[in-house]
């Protein structure tokens, strides 16, 4: 009875060595180097970019004159490769405005399915938001700040107590010289 079990394991153990090396020794040889897939790297640039910014990716498996199609976690759309200098095909992708602080990869396909390339783009935050569309106000990101320091302006509670204390203090300065001034000298 204990001994089925110890041949199902034995006997699975040995297809699972013994597929990988018939599977190799019955692959076809590649007579035209043009059904090889060509795998290769993605070059991103700035490598590291806030929420709501864009990248510039360039990859130069896919050969002269060729297109491409990348897509990423992070990407707002699908990123277009059209040819650059040379075997090189570019194209700009914008980082999603939501996306959260981490490492995305990123997978460029080629047009004819015979290249495949892969890299990594860092979504990092700053402190500071900065505006990706129409801010509400001139001057850029100040409208922000602009609107904290308004609360912060003009006169409040505070100041009404100290200008009403401080007529107090001018009425009595005044009531009390024109005492003064009314009594009559006494030699």
């Amino acid at each position: 009875m204990r001994s089925l079990p110890l041949t199902f394991c034995a006997t699975l153990v040995a297809g699972t060595i013994a597929l990988p090396a018939s599977a190799a020794l019955a692959a076809p040889a590649a007579d035209d180097p043009r059904d090889e897939k060509r795998s290769g790297v993605v070059s991103v640039s700035p490598s590291r970019v806030s929420p709501g910014g864009e990248v510039e990716l360039r990859v130069d498996v896919c050969g002269r004159g060729r297109s491409a199609r990348g897509n990423s976690e992070a990407f707002a759309s699908e990123a277009r490769f059209e040819p650059g200098g040379g075997k090189e095909l570019v194209a700009e992708a914008r980082i999603r405005s939501d996306a959260a602080p981490d490492d995305y990869e990123i997978w460029v396909t080629c047009k004819d399915g015979h290249g495949k390339a892969t890299g990594t783009v860092t979504v990092v935050h700053h402190g500071r938001p900065s505006p990706v569309a129409p801010v509400r106000a001139g001057g850029g990101g100040t409208a922000v700040l602009a609107q904290e320091t308004v609360a912060d302006e003009g006169p409040g509670t505070r100041h009404a107590v100290i200008g009403l204390g401080l007529g107090a203090v001018a009425a009595v300065a005044v009531a009390f010289r024109s005492a003064r001034r009314r009594r009559p000298a006494q030699h």
